[in-house]
Parts: C-alpha cells; structure tokens; sequence
C-alpha cells in the first residue's frame, strides 16, 4: 500500500482391491476363491486401479466395504507452485524499471497483467486484519507519477529507497524517501472495508528533521490488492500501482 507524499486439477485416484496382501487377513468367504498375484499389474487410462484375479468370483462381487479408494488432490501444490512463480515473474519484470520510471506503456501493461494474475490468488481475504501488513515495506516500483517525479531531471528525484511502514494496531502509516531528500509523512488509516482504507495525513518531515504539520492536507484512498509474508500489491484510488518488499516486520510507525 504504497501512499504518495502528495496529495483434481492434479489427482491420483487409487482402487487397490488386496494387490499382494498376505490370503489369511482376508474374509475367510473370499481368501479361498482370490488369486493374488505378487505384484499387480497397472491398467492405463485417467484413472489407475489395482486388480486382483479369482478363479471364480468377479471383482465386482467382493463386498464394498472391503474396496478401498483414496483420491488425492495436488491442487494446493501447484496453486503454491503458481504463487511462487508468478511472484519471480513480476520480480523480473520490475528489475530492469528503476522503480517504474523507465516503464514503457507496454511495460506497465505486463506488469499490471502479471500483479492481476498474483491479486487472483491471493490469499489473505483481509489484510486490515492481518498481522502480516505490519513493518516496514521497500517500494519496488509504482505507476505514481508524484512518486516518480519523471518530469525532473533525474538528480532531483528520489534516488535512493523509498519505504513505506503500516502498523494494523494503531492504523497508523509512514512514508520515507532517503538520498537525496529524506522526506517523511506520517498518516492515520481509516478502514472503509477489510482491504480498502482511506489515508489522513497529519504531519512531514522535510530532510527527516523540519516538521510540518499538515493536518487534513493531504487524502486519499488505497486498497490491499496482495499480501503475503514478504511481497504486497497496493491500488491507489487514482489508478496507481504499488508493488513493495518487506524489509523489517518489527518497524512502528510513531504515533
């Protein structure tokens, strides 16, 4: 939640019918009639069953309570395993930006498409409520145009990191720029929903030392798209993009 400074998919199915099992732990009814062979043989198809032979039963005529069959899904894996390499996609796809801005139109459209692809799997329903939004988060890259400040030239920008820290606790949050300018705003956080809050600014720091206060100056809106343990994905109410890393899960923000 970046704030500006301004204003079975996979399953196994398994229908062993006593494939190698030792006659005597059997029904006495059936042990005499199965033959059993030492291992069993695989039928190929969707489905892999297990089959025993009898001299003179059908398979279908053993009794149901003793078939057994366990179906297990890997769908959490590989919607994990899709987590993971959507999040090293985005990563990749960022690197390159300087923050976002060096993004191309077409770069900003990857980027969107790939942090939708991450907000529909998202698994942290309310992250207001979550005590994962707690620290302090290095930006990685915005579509935020008073963030970037692209239309200086690049020595009056922001060079050096920006942070953003968010305390659920308190709703309290803070922005820091470092080199060059080493400005702070501070900001209370007002919970319209379990992912959409409304910011408050109440003071700056301009150089991190001469204090301003601006209460009510500045608002906004933002809404929790993303979280997890180490990557958030924030929309602003203007459309802006926010991707950012965390860096120290212990940070306060001052109140």
């Amino acid at each position: 939640m970046a704030i500006p400074f301004s204003t079975c998919s996979s399953s196994i199915a398994l229908a062993p019918l006593y494939s190698g099992a030792d006659p005597s732990s059997l029904p006495a009814n059936l042990s005499s009639r199965l033959i059993l062979p030492a291992s069993p043989k695989l039928h190929s198809g969707s489905t892999s069953t297990f089959h025993c032979w009898s001299e003179n039963l059908k398979v279908e005529q053993v009794p149901q309570h003793w078939k057994w069959r366990t179906r297990v899904s890997f769908s959490f894996l590989s919607r994990s395993q899709d987590v993971e390499s959507l999040k090293e996609e985005l990563l990749e796809a960022i690197a390159p930006l300087d923050r976002g801005a060096d993004a191309t139109p077409e770069d900003q459209r990857l980027v969107d498409q790939i942090a939708r692809k991450l907000e529909a799997v998202n698994k942290v329903k309310e992250p207001l409520k979550s005590s994962l939004l707690n620290g302090k988060w290095e930006l990685l890259y915005t579509t935020s145009e008073s963030i970037l400040q692209t239309r200086r030239p690049k020595v009056f920008r922001p060079n050096g990191k920006i942070y953003q820290a968010i305390n659920v606790d308190t709703l309290r949050a803070q922005n820091m720029e470092t080199w060059p300018f080493f400005n702070q705003a501070t900001a209370n956080l007002v919970p319209i929903n379990a992912k959409r809050v409304a910011v408050k600014f109440d003071s700056f720091k301009i150089a991190g030392v001469i204090p301003i206060n601006a209460r009510g100056s500045g608002r906004g809106q933002i809404e929790i798209t993303y979280l997890d343990k180490d990557l958030r994905i924030t929309r602003g109410n203007q459309g802006n993009l926010f991707i950012l890393r965390m860096v120290d899960p212990s940070y306060r923000v001052p109140i």
